[in-house]
């Protein structure tokens, strides 16, 4: 049960995040930065709210299912994911720091792993 709370809670404050930092991007940033960075913003953002979703998905699902070795995996590799790739392309933008770059792929495979780990959950309940 505080699985299931946490991620639904972790998913819920990135979801608003994700509408806070994309509202930022589009009216406090327009204007201020290249349009390449303007567009990296908004793949953070967009995949942020994805994997928010994701996690609030996990949350729910935990309260179906037993405790699930997969599903905790799932939630915090989806969690990392979000702070090693959004964070990271965040922080690129406002800084320009291109070696930031190297971080955004880890976070992309946390992504991949956490699906993968969400399927296999599904599956197996199923």
């Amino acid at each position: 049960m505080l699985m299931m709370k946490l991620f639904v809670l972790l998913g819920v404050i990135h979801a608003f995040l994700s509408v806070a930092l994309g509202a930022f991007g589009a009216h406090g940033l327009q204007g201020k930065m290249e349009q390449k960075y303007l567009d990296i913003w908004e793949t953070g953002v967009r995949y942020e709210m994805y994997h928010a979703l994701g996690l609030i998905v996990i949350g729910i699902i935990s309260g179906s299912i037993k405790t699930s070795a997969l599903l905790n995996w799932s939630g915090w590799l989806m969690f990392i994911g979000i702070i090693l790739f959004s964070g990271s392309l965040y922080i690129l933008c406002l800084t320009k720091i291109s070696v930031l770059g190297a971080i955004t792929p880890i976070g992309g495979v946390a992504f991949l792993a956490a699906w993968v780990l969400l399927g296999t959950a599904a599956v197996k309940w199923m």
